[in-house]
């Protein structure tokens, strides 16, 4: 928790990089939750939520899953402002008629969901996912919540409190730097004949070597020489 508090202070530096950080956070979340899945969404320029960042390849399985059916704790959370806690799939056929099968067939057995929100404006969610019947106390969803918190200060200090009224056109700009990344994070994963996941972690790990931007290595990914990434290797 502590050194997601430094990296937040971080975002006042101009290299600052919101798209690692956001995975940075949902890795950590996973840990000190143990939640098995961590996914987060942010709202674009139309309050329409989109993929963001998760801590593996089942997270953003399963938020791209509730996005596609416009259903599940996420959206949930997003629309009401509130957390939405201790959801046991298997009993929530009839709240999410799509989703929660779609997460029991993929192993998992709870959610949770935290709000991002800046007073009454709402950035986006934090959903947890578990393999097992996770019940989260208060005072384990003080601490999840703190964690949204943090992702909120983070968004809102890297695109400067005093420019708040553009909040939204400069989270399209992180969004829109999300689908090149994607694509990067493809074309990698099929040069190599790894998986998507080992491709992102060589793409971060290329970046914070380097000290550039995810969307600067992303760009050397798909524009590299020979059909091969100029930048990233194995």
């Amino acid at each position: 928790m502590t050194d997601l508090f430094i990296e937040a202070a971080d975002t006042l530096v101009d290299d600052f990089d919101l798209v690692d950080f956001l995975h940075n956070l949902t890795e950590r979340a996973a840990q000190v939750s143990g939640a098995d899945a961590v996914g987060l969404l942010l709202a674009d320029h139309q309050d329409v939520l989109r993929f963001m960042a998760a801590s593996n390849h089942t997270g953003e399985m399963l938020e791209l899953l509730q996005l596609q059916n416009s259903e599940g704790p996420c959206l949930d959370c997003f629309v009401s402002g509130a957390p939405v806690v201790n959801a046991d799939l298997s009993s929530a056929g009839g709240r999410w008629p799509v989703f929660a099968p779609g997460a029991e067939a993929a192993g998992l057995r709870s959610v949770h969901a935290f709000p991002l929100r800046l007073r009454t404006q709402r950035l986006g969610a934090l959903n947890l996912f578990s393999r097992h019947h996770t019940v989260f106390e208060p005072h384990d969803v003080s601490i999840v919540q703190a964690l949204a918190d943090i992702a909120t200060i983070a968004i809102i200090q890297e695109r400067s409190i005093s420019r708040a009224e553009r909040l939204s056109d400069q989270l399209q700009g992180a969004l829109d730097s999300r689908v090149v990344i994607e694509q990067a994070k493809g074309a990698l994963a099929q040069l190599q004949g790894s998986t998507p996941d080992h491709a992102f972690q060589l793409m971060r790990a290329q970046a914070r070597t380097s000290r550039r931007r995810l969307l600067d290595v992303a760009h050397d990914v798909l524009g590299g020489i020979d059909g091969r990434p100029s930048s990233t290797s194995r």
